[in-house]
């Protein structure tokens, strides 16, 4: 089997394997988050933090409990880094300490689900600031994504109220109920496959080639946070090259299981969405809009890598270049079409190693808002966005009021939508003008030209988009980069959910709206390929400028 077949059967089989799980997945979460009923530690959960369950929100209280509970949370995390030397499990120098910027970059990172990691894990943190700090950030970061979007659902289905339900109660669920019991399972698979788990500090082994000496070899509870970090499209290593590393990711078939956790919750969403508005069509269309835009990514993405060279175009062998011999050229872009197209970030090859339009292809996936199928619980809010702006655009085309399940899309609504969709932009575009306007913060780019714009641009574009994964070459590691990136992911990941909460408490005052002749259904193939349409062209427009002076002027020179 060559090496083009053997990358098809990789991709199908994963289709298949999301395909399987869709439909029982999707429906467990509806029944999560429908259900009436709280479990005795849900309850128990609730009276410790002073929580009545049975009482809901409106969209402004909804978003004050995220931005509260982000706010504690950033706040913990920055302190256990800062104390990280005093406490135990600790297998570095006890009087190296994270600088205040480095901590607050990190904070802010994971609470935002975006784990940009300008340190290496396995030289830095210790085992306690890694399973009580990021792991734990790993599962909640993810719940009030999901909160997020189940908020939004909510608003579609129900009349004449101003609640959406209640985030504490969501983020207990869908952390108790979903992320928890698949992570336990999935890192037990991976454990079985070679990954790591342990509390070992620094082992000493001797090398394998020779009689050298020895070498150290860091350990930790590293298949706990690795299934969490992709299963809640997180992406934070335990160590420095992340799922590139033998104790992160060992065979072709782990890759396969981290590939398929990263994507699988995402992708099930839409059957959730379906089953919440009581119409199960709206959640296929839905889940045909992010499948069309992932595969027509992924044979791009593939196409770019594999019939073409590496950065070093007449260089022998250089498609292999930044790619672990172990997965390939094909499977590693398939991994990084994964890690893009949703916000997770982690990587298992070097992407600033990729072809000119290889590395566009990992720009534009993230510009596209992450919506195919997007960040847990992110994909589908934004994806439901770019729904609400397509029937808005369709309705100006027939000069009518347009609807969207059953709900108007007056000017308030548009105007909410809009303004999320033009937040990461301004974050990415802005942020970069200024860091290529700085000569030290050039400096900090390892190559000039069009390759050194793309590595700003990949920067501001993972962090405004919550994603995390890096382009490499770039020396992020200063009080700047630590402190414009952070402020990139803080904004790009707030602002958005503040303007999703309040489109949500604006449908669900609305009532019923019946469909006429006039209302354009949103549940068959036309509406699928407008929605595509529409996502694609609004970031062609957006970005077309900056990626023609990066990833495009350098593939043409």
């Amino acid at each position: 089997m060559n090496t083009t077949t053997a990358g098809i059967v990789f991709a199908a089989a994963l289709v298949i394997a999301l395909a399987v799980v869709h439909i029982p997945l999707g429906d467990y979460m509806y029944r999560v988050y429908s259900s009436e009923k709280h479990s005795r530690a849900e309850r128990v959960i609730y009276r410790a933090i002073g929580v009545q369950p049975g009482v809901e929100q409106t969209w402004a209280v909804y978003a004050r409990s995220v931005l509260a509970f982000s706010a504690v949370s950033v706040l913990f995390l920055f302190f256990l880094q800062l104390v990280q030397g005093k406490l135990p499990l600790h297998p570095h120098d006890p009087g190296t300490k994270m600088s205040a910027d480095l901590a607050w970059n990190t904070a802010i990172s994971f609470v935002t689900n975006t784990n940009w990691q300008n340190y290496a894990g396995e030289s830095t943190l210790g085992h306690i600031v890694q399973m009580c700090g990021l792991a734990v950030q790993n599962f909640v970061s993810a719940a009030v994504g999901m909160a997020v979007a189940i908020a939004l659902v909510r608003s579609f289905a129900r009349h004449h109220t101003g609640d959406l339900g209640n985030f504490w109660v969501d983020l207990v669920r869908g952390t108790i109920r979903i992320l928890l019991p698949i992570a336990f399972v999935f890192a037990i698979v991976l454990v079985a496959g070679g990954v790591i788990e342990n509390f070992h500090v620094l082992d000493q082994a001797a090398h394998t080639v020779g009689n050298t000496g020895a070498q150290t070899l860091p350990g930790g509870p590293v298949a706990s946070q690795e299934v969490i970090k992709l299963l809640g499209t997180n992406g934070g290593g335990f160590f420095n090259v992340n799922s590139a590393h033998p104790f992160e990711n060992p065979t072709a078939w782990t890759n396969f299981v981290e590939i398929f956790l990263l994507l699988v919750i995402s992708f099930s969403l839409p059957r959730t969405f379906g089953r919440m508005v009581g119409n199960t069509k709206q959640g296929w269309a839905i889940l045909s809009v992010m499948t069309t835009l992932a595969l027509f990514s992924l044979v791009l993405q593939n196409f770019f890598q594999m019939r073409h060279h590496g950065t070093v175009p007449t260089a022998v062998g250089a498609a292999m270049e930044g790619v672990e011999t172990r997965f390939g050229v094909s499977n590693s872009a398939t991994f990084a079409t994964a890690t893009t197209l949703t916000s997770t970030g982690a990587v298992d090859s070097a992407h600033d190693s990729y072809t000119s339009l290889g590395g566009l292809m990992t720009m534009f996936n993230m510009q596209l808002g992450e919506v195919a199928p997007g960040g847990t619980g992110s994909g589908l809010y934004g994806m439901l966005i770019l729904a609400v702006i397509t029937v808005f655009i369709a309705g100006l085309m027939v000069g009518r009021t347009p609807e969207y399940l059953g709900k108007k899309i007056t000017p308030r609504e548009i105007k909410l939508a809009a303004s999320y969709f033009l937040v990461s932009p301004l974050i990415v575009l802005v942020g970069t003008a200024i860091a290529m306007a700085l000569p030290g913060e050039r400096a900090g780019m390892a190559n000039t030209g069009a390759h050194g714009l793309s590595e700003v641009l990949y920067a501001f574009t993972s962090a405004a988009n919550n994603n995390g994964s890096a382009f490499a070459g770039l020396s992020g590691n200063t009080v700047w980069w630590n402190t414009a990136l952070g402020l990139a992911m803080v904004l790009g990941r707030f602002i958005p959910i503040v303007f999703v909460l309040a489109l949500a408490g604006s449908l669900a005052q609305q009532g019923h709206t019946p469909e006429s002749v006039g209302t354009l259904p949103t549940h068959r193939p036309q509406f699928v390929g407008m929605v595509a349409g529409v996502t694609v062209i609004l970031v062609a427009l957006t970005f077309l400028p900056a990626l023609a002076l990066g990833p495009l002027a350098e593939g043409i020179h």
